[in-house]
């Protein structure tokens, strides 16, 4: 029969496709990672892992045995969670994962908040794109997860959600090229501009090719970046334009170079919400966290809407 550990060591491997990675982060050797893997397969009587030279990847039993691995130890984590929900409301532990284009310029004022709200809450945050933080959530490696929708997962009924509020985009432009467009400025405009945009594998960067091809069917230029931080030192120099989420804008458009114009109507916007997995045992800790996420952004808490 194969162990618990097996199951563990088989999903570090699924996620750093990697035997020296996977070993790394388990703290083991690697030869005694490749002899449970290899016990498992021999249990399994199949090959779960391709070698390559590169790394691993899944074969098709590997992919079998990877989904159900995933609902086992989410969950083994569910149980685990039991003991944070005994020490009462938010008091003694929730793991946070929080998009990067939210996490900067929420928690400086979330934090706070909930130290004060919950002297004893442990909040452990983890900032990534949305597709790993959906595969954390649904492995249980996460307890919630503030994104944006939509959310990107093939069964709807995997994840739950309370709403949080939305966030209106603004654009940005180079200082001076704001007067020679309209304040709104309307939709059409926007396939007009050269775009920059946040790399494939962020939301932001989905929502913002979302809003310019309603605007329009032609095609446009967009540069890439890795941060708001770094395109907006891009618009600075004159680069091009983008949307910037109403919730950065005091952190990360400094004036100089800069004009930050408003939409027009519809203004478009990324909706926000918690989402967790649906057999939680800790449903009142995730409306209390998400009322506390709302309060900090000077939102309605989602029982006042």
């Amino acid at each position: 029969m194969f162990t618990f550990r097996q199951i563990r060591y088989f999903q570090a491997l699924v996620e750093a496709r990697h035997f020296g990675r996977a070993a790394r982060r388990l703290n083991i050797s690697q030869p005694a990672l490749s002899g449970q893997i290899a016990q498992l397969e021999a249990e399994m009587q199949a090959a779960l892992f391709r070698r390559e030279p590169t790394g691993v990847s899944l074969t098709a039993d590997g992919e079998l045995v990877a989904d159900r691995v995933r609902r086992i130890l989410a969950e083994v984590r569910e149980l685990e969670s039991l003991a944070d929900r005994s020490a009462g409301l938010l008091g003694r532990r929730i793991r946070v994962g929080m998009i990067a284009t939210v996490a900067p310029y929420l928690l400086p004022r979330l934090l706070p908040l909930l130290a004060n709200t919950f002297q004893n809450l442990e909040c452990q945050v983890r900032e990534s794109v949305t597709e790993k933080l959906m595969a954390d959530l649904l492995s249980g490696e996460i307890d919630c997860a503030v994104i944006a929708l939509p959310l990107p997962v093939e069964d709807r009924r995997e994840v739950e959600t309370i709403e949080l509020f939305d966030d209106p985009f603004l654009l940005a432009v180079p200082a001076a090229d704001a007067d020679s467009l309209p304040d709104p400025v309307p939709a059409k405009v926007l396939p007009r501009q050269k775009m920059i945009l946040l790399e494939e594998g962020h939301c932001l960067r989905t929502q913002a090719l979302d809003v310019c091809r309603t605007a329009s069917d032609q095609d446009f230029a967009a540069l890439g970046a890795t941060s708001l931080t770094t395109i907006l030192r891009m618009v600075a120099g004159g680069l091009g334009a983008t949307l910037i989420p109403e919730m950065a804008i005091c952190d990360e458009a400094p004036s100089e170079g800069i004009a930050v114009l408003r939409l027009a109507k519809p203004v478009p916007s990324r909706r926000l919400v918690l989402a967790f997995r649906p057999t939680t045992v800790r449903r009142r800790d995730f409306n209390a966290f998400a009322g506390v996420v709302c309060r900090a952004m000077d939102k309605p808490s989602p029982e006042d809407a």
